[in-house]
C-alpha cells in the first residue's frame, strides 16, 4: 500500500474517511455544506483531523489551510493530500491560532468544540483571523439530544451545549448567526428531473397520522454560520446530503433481510421440533433446554 492511502486509525476521538454509514454521513455533509461559501476564497479549517475535510475544500477554495493540535493526523494529512498546491497543513492549537489578524475570509471548525474548555477563546481567536466580512462555520452536537435524551456519554467531550448556550457564546463576536439542525433523517425525496420548480416542501407525520408543515425533529447537532456583518442571502434554507451508493439504506436493508433470513430458520426448527415431539411422543424433561420445553 502506498504510503498516501494508509489510512490513520479510528479511535473514536475524530473521524477518519473510511468510516462508513451514519458517521460519514454526519461529518461529510458539514465540509459539503460549506463549500459554496469556500469557493475562491482563504479558508481555516480549524482542527482538521485527518485532512479529508480540508482536501475537499481546497478543490474550490483560493487556499486552505488545516491546523490541528494532533501531530500524528498532520503528519498523515501533509502525506496523503500534500500534493495540492494550494493546501497546507500545520500543527497547532485551535485555541491558541497563531495567525495573523483577518488572515481569512472563511473559518470552518466541525467537531471542535465540545472537546475543549477554552471555548470562549476559541470563538474569540476565529473571530480575530476573520476578515471583516469573513464567515464562520461551526458545529456542535445538542448537549439535550445528544447526550441526556440519549443517555448517551462521549468519553471525548468535555463540555457541551444547549442551543442557548451555543448562542451566547457566538453573540459576543458575530452580528449575524444563523443556526441549522442536523440530523439523519429517513425521508422519501421527490425531485423534479427536468430541473424546473421553486422553492421546498417538507412535511412531517406524527404517530397519528398529522401531517403537519417543515422537519419537525429536534436536530441531534447544530451547524452556526457566523457573521461579523449581515449573513449573505443566498444561504440555503435546507441541505440535504447523500451517497450515490446509499449505503446507510443498503445496510438497512440487509439487516432486514439477514432478520427475515433468522426469522424464517428459527420457524422451521420449531416446526421440526413439533413434528419430532408429535412423532416420537417424548414427554420434556426438566433438564432439558427451556427453549425446548415449550
Amino acid at each position: 500500500m502506498a504510503e498516501q492511502d494508509k489510512a490513520l486509525e479510528f479511535t473514536g476521538e475524530r473521524f477518519t474517511p473510511e468510516c462508513v454509514r451514519e458517521i460519514r454521513y454526519e461529518h461529510w455533509h458539514r465540509y459539503a455544506f460549506a463549500l459554496a461559501m469556500a469557493r475562491g476564497k482563504r479558508v481555516l479549517d480549524a482542527a482538521c483531523g485527518e485532512g479529508y475535510g480540508s482536501n475537499l475544500l481546497a478543490g474550490v477554495a483560493e487556499h486552505v489551510t488545516g491546523v490541528d493540535i494532533s501531530a500524528e493526523a498532520i503528519e498523515h494529512a501533509r502525506t496523503r493530500y500534500g500534493d495540492r498546491g494550494n493546501l497546507q497543513f500545520h500543527r497547532g492549537d485551535a485555541a491558541q491560532l497563531a495567525f495573523a489578524d483577518k488572515s481569512f475570509d472563511v473559518v470552518v471548525s466541525f467537531e471542535t468544540l465540545e472537546h475543549l474548555l477554552a471555548q470562549e477563546a476559541l470563538v474569540a481567536g476565529f473571530a480575530r483571523v476573520l476578515a471583516d466580512d469573513g464567515m464562520l462555520l461551526i458545529s456542535s452536537p445538542d448537549k439535550h439530544t445528544y447526550s441526556e435524551v440519549a443517555g448517551f456519554r462521549n468519553e471525548f467531550h468535555v463540555r457541551e451545549l444547549y442551543r442557548e448556550e451555543l448562542l451566547d457564546l457566538l453573540r459576543p463576536h458575530f452580528n449575524g448567526i444563523r443556526l441549522y439542525g442536523q440530523k439523519l433523517l429517513f425521508q422519501s425525496m421527490l425531485w423534479t428531473l427536468d430541473g424546473s420548480g421553486e422553492g421546498v416542501a417538507m412535511q412531517t407525520v406524527d404517530a397519528d397520522g398529522k401531517v403537519s408543515p417543515g422537519l419537525d425533529y429536534a436536530p441531534l447537532y447544530f451547524i452556526a454560520v457566523c457573521a461579523k456583518q449581515a449573513l449573505p442571502a443566498d444561504l440555503p434554507r435546507l441541505s440535504s446530503f447523500g451517497d450515490r451508493e446509499e449505503s446507510v439504506y443498503s445496510h438497512y436493508n440487509g439487516e432486514v433481510r439477514r432478520n427475515m433470513s433468522a426469522g424464517a430458520r428459527i420457524a422451521e426448527l420449531e416446526a421440526e421440533i413439533d413434528r419430532l415431539r408429535t412423532s416420537t411422543r417424548i414427554t420434556p424433561s426438566s433438564r432439558w433446554p427451556r427453549w425446548l420445553r415449550r
